[in-house]
């Protein structure tokens, strides 16, 4: 009896929510808008290919199968109920004046508690506006360039590490190295001091493990966010788990903050020599931070400097790995392109790798473009929720709460914009004379950069 109840429940769920699904479909302005049927009723399919890891192909697959007869793309393609992929990083959504906040996406990228929340992933935009400004100016190149000693300290060592193993007579795996390059980068500019991994050459305490299990839980995760606080707990008890990464790296940056405070309030009680030597050291993003928070400059919180330190360390250094091995890669791919680089570095006879000297090697900034074009580290749509009274879109009125976002690689593949060879390796299409032209690449090229700290293209 008691079962025969239980099938009659499940099947009345189940047909309210088809009436549901149906009744919205039917309803919704977006109802013509193409896809896989089963994005109509579920996210399953966008988890299976994010899941994959084939996310950036399959979306730019499904705007080149929908679109309209002499069109590269279809404009609008449907990943799932209310979650809608644009092919152009249209101003209403990323502007700097868009009222559009994040989706519950970002929720996977913080900490459940209420109470935690990072710039990243913050969906309250007066708060995210409040908190970007405190930052800002820490993140502008002025400043950056600034710690190019740090930088200096840690490409010193691993040119030490290339010879080593170009010495040898055996292979090894480049993007494993990038990596510890810009893990020790970002931990000397964030902490003073290098993680270590190009001195050891391998992961140190799992720090690196436990990055890429986090992006990948929180990239996930954020498909059913409502998950989000029910398994957070529980994994975080398993090991190897994403919880447990994140749970890693947090207390990572709170032990490192808290010996620079130790560090700091020992130094001012010596009130010697001593303490006024270390202060002519170079000064890294934890000595700034901590200084605006113990003056008091723009209301910075102990919170705001636990954040910044997190974020540095997700944000900075597989981002930098990624777009270092992408360009290395398509170097190694296309031989006339690699002897035209070598021949440009010969004939400046570049002593130093400082930035002013490197910017004016043109051939060199134009194969960086195209590594970051051709590969950029951000490979998924970045969610923004269309607010109340609905928004016109790439021509399209989208009713508020619909979920849009551009994938990064649709842009840098869209051969209306970068031609028949899009798909090619070619630095020279940024070697333009046509500063029209160059403009209009320039306004479709969405590097990999922090969107938190720029208002440039799509940033927001």
């Amino acid at each position: 009896m008691h079962t025969h109840a239980w099938g009659f429940a499940l099947l009345a769920i189940l047909l309210a929510w088809t009436a549901k699904c149906l009744y919205h479909e039917l309803k919704s302005p977006l109802r013509r808008v193409p896809g896989p049927r089963v994005t109509r009723f579920s996210r399953l399919w966008y988890f299976w290919t994010v899941w994959r890891g084939q996310a950036h192909h399959d979306i730019i697959a499904l705007h080149r199968k929908h679109a309209p007869p002499g069109e590269f793309y279809a404009p609008i393609v449907r990943l799932g109920p209310n979650l809608y992929s644009i092919s152009t990083a249209d101003k209403a959504v990323y502007g700097i004046s868009s009222k559009m906040p994040k989706s519950t996406w970002y929720e996977g990228w913080k900490h459940p508690s209420p109470e935690r929340w990072n710039l990243f992933s913050d969906q309250d935009i007066t708060r995210h506006n409040q908190t970007r400004k405190k930052f800002q100016a820490m993140y502008s190149l002025s400043s950056l360039l600034r710690y190019e000693g740090f930088v200096d300290q840690a490409l010193d060592l691993f040119r030490e590490k290339l010879q080593s193993l170009a010495q040898s007579a055996s292979t090894y795996d480049m993007h494993h190295w990038l990596q510890c390059y810009a893990f020790d980068v970002v931990g000397s500019m964030t902490f003073g001091r290098r993680f270590g991994f190009l001195d050891e050459g391998k992961d140190i305490d799992g720090c690196m493990s436990s990055l890429e299990s986090s992006m990948v839980y929180s990239t996930l995760v954020g498909i059913f966010p409502k998950l989000h606080p029910v398994l957070y707990p529980f994994l975080e008890r398993l090991p190897g788990t994403g919880a447990v990464g994140r749970t890693f790296l947090m207390s990572f940056a709170t032990s490192r903050i808290f010996t620079r405070e130790k560090e700091r309030a020992d130094a001012e009680k010596m009130g010697t020599e001593e303490a006024l030597a270390e202060g002519d050291q170079p000064r890294d993003f934890l000595d700034v931070v901590l200084d605006a928070e113990k003056s008091g400059q723009k209301n910075t919180t102990k919170y705001n400097v636990f954040m910044m330190a997190v974020s540095n360390i997700i944000a900075g250094s597989d981002t930098t790995a990624v777009s270092l091995s992408s360009i290395l890669w398509h170097l190694a791919q296309s031989p006339d392109a690699l002897e035209r680089l070598r021949k440009e570095l010969d004939e400046s006879a570049v002593s130093s790798t400082n930035f002013a000297t490197l910017q004016k090697l043109p051939y060199l900034q134009a194969c960086i473009k195209e590594g970051l074009r051709l590969c950029s580290a951000t490979g998924l749509p970045l969610w923004r929720v269309v607010p109340s009274g609905g928004a016109e879109i790439q021509g399209q009125f989208f009713p508020g709460g619909s979920e849009v976002g551009i994938n990064t690689w649709v842009a840098h593949y869209d051969e209306h914009v970068w031609g028949s060879d899009a798909a090619k390796f070619r630095p020279e299409r940024w070697l333009l004379d046509d500063h029209t032209e160059l403009r209009r690449l320039e306004e479709h090229f969405m590097p990999v950069r922090d969107p938190d700290f720029t208002t440039r293209n799509a940033g927001n």
